[in-house]
């Protein structure tokens, strides 16, 4: 119990150290706004991988790791369909779009018609 006590202590002073690099890659971002926008993307790609490195130490952190390695497991057992499916489901798509947009233009010309003859 006082394990997890005190990972939750440092849990917390890593999420603290994650906010205030993050803020001050928004500060430092503002304040260097003269600077190139190179150097300036370049010091926030770096201040966000570090920010990133210390949030993947922590207990939701390293949850979140292995819901990502989890995921790409299961990516890999999806079956996908074949060129032929997909341009197959591609076709049947697009002529249902075709048919309800005349649908839809008929109904609308139809009714405009009727307005036209009721306004006269």
């Amino acid at each position: 119990m006082s394990t997890e006590a005190t990972e939750s202590r440092f849990d917390t002073a890593k999420w603290s150290a994650v906010f205030v690099l993050v803020a001050i890659a928004v500060v430092g971002n503002s304040y260097f706004s003269d600077q190139s926008l190179l150097y300036r993307v370049l010091g926030i790609i770096a201040l966000s991988a570090i920010a990133g490195m210390i949030a993947l130490q922590t207990a939701k952190g390293i949850a979140f790791w292995e819901l990502v390695k989890g995921s790409r497991t299961e990516i890999r057992k999806v079956v996908w369909p074949t060129r032929q499916e997909t341009v197959q489901t591609t076709l049947i798509v697009v002529a249902f779009v075709i048919l309800v947009a005349l649908l839809l233009w008929g109904l609308d010309s139809f009714f405009g018609w009727l307005v036209s003859l009721a306004i006269g």
